[in-house]
């Protein structure tokens, strides 16, 4: 694995009471894990140091280091939080992160290249794996096991299943 290649983790949504706090979406699958990941690196290149989480209504409640008051919490609004790759566990044999799937060939089922996995993004409905193909606009599908039946780490590529193909 690349260890310079940052996986996004969390996001500040906004500042949370007069003393620094802020409102902090987790991406980990344990929410609290997050923690254990830092420091984190914003999109700038600087890091920011997590000194407690909570959880809180609707969202983890964090201070960050040099963050004492509500004006400098406000200003971290909308910040991304990364971690290198290297940093988070290793995903189980049936488990990967959407990160290692940008840039995987995608195939149909004789194993013809269709394009390749530009981004997965998450609408609220339901995963969405996007695929680009040189002459034709992207494949944008359902992240489900019907449309991507295969992922091979290994082989550097997905399998999109008879249904993607239709679509």
């Amino acid at each position: 694995m690349n260890g310079e290649r940052r996986i996004l983790v969390g996001e500040i949504l906004k500042a949370h009471g007069l003393k620094g706090e802020v409102k902090l979406k987790s991406f980990t699958d344990d929410p609290l894990a997050i923690a254990s990941y830092g420091p984190f690196v914003r999109e700038s290149g600087t890091k920011l140091t997590l000194v407690s989480l909570r959880p809180g209504p609707g969202a983890l409640l964090g201070r960050f280091e040099g963050v004492g008051d509500r004006d400098a919490a406000e200003a971290l609004r909308g910040t991304k939080l990364y971690v290198d790759r290297d940093v988070l566990p290793e995903p189980e044999d049936d488990e990967f992160y959407y990160a290692d799937l940008v840039g995987l060939l995608a195939r149909d089922a004789k194993g013809s290249e269709i394009g390749r996995v530009t981004a997965i993004y998450d609408f609220g409905a339901g995963d969405v794996i996007e695929i680009s193909r040189q002459a034709s606009a992207p494949l944008l599908l359902p992240f489900t096991d019907d449309m991507i039946p295969e992922i091979n780490l290994q082989g550097g590529f997905v399998r999109l299943g008879e249904a993607a193909l239709e679509a």
